[in-house]
């Protein structure tokens, strides 16, 4: 009898939930993710392969996404931070739009709720280089208006934390 591959259920491994050791792992490589598997076993009360197996299995389950440095804005000239809401005709995210992420400026692009349909993280050099990007999102067809929040100071800017 031939069966539809739908209805065959997948062996897939199963996932085990974060413990506290997992948590605490990932608050020392959220702080510094170059840390020696020997210092970060350290800090979390365990051996270094016990430290490195645990990292290795949270990279293969996707809790760990990646391992990115962090560049002060200012050293590559990009000191003005804004956001940008963006309303458009219809279902915001579309192809056009998403087209935008090809700017180096665009630093994050999220669907949100409330009365926008977009908001955009953007770092640019100066005001003029931003207004050139906005410039850019109105010759995007479905782009009705926009509504620009520069920073002035930031005072807290973090990555997801564990706890």
């Amino acid at each position: 009898m031939k069966r539809k591959t739908d209805e065959v259920k997948q062996s897939t491994p199963t996932e085990r939930a974060l413990d506290a050791t997992d948590r605490r792992l990932l608050g020392v490589l959220v702080d510094d993710a170059t840390v020696s598997y020997a210092e970060l076993g350290e800090r979390a009360a365990l051996s270094a392969p016990a430290a490195h197996e645990r990292v290795k299995r949270m990279r293969r389950s996707g809790v760990i996404r990646k391992t990115a440095a962090l560049i002060d804005p200012d050293s590559v000239k990009k000191p003005l931070l804004s956001f940008v809401h963006i309303d458009t005709k219809g279902w915001g995210m579309t192809p056009d739009l998403m087209a935008i992420s090809s700017h180096h400026e665009v630093e994050e692009i999220h669907s949100v709720a409330g009365d926008t349909s977009m908001l955009l993280k953007i770092r640019t050099e100066n005001t003029r280089t931003l207004e050139t990007l906005l410039s850019d999102l109105f010759k995007i067809s479905g782009v009705e208006a926009t509504r620009t929040y520069i920073v002035l100071s930031t005072y807290l800017e973090r990555p997801v934390q564990p706890g």
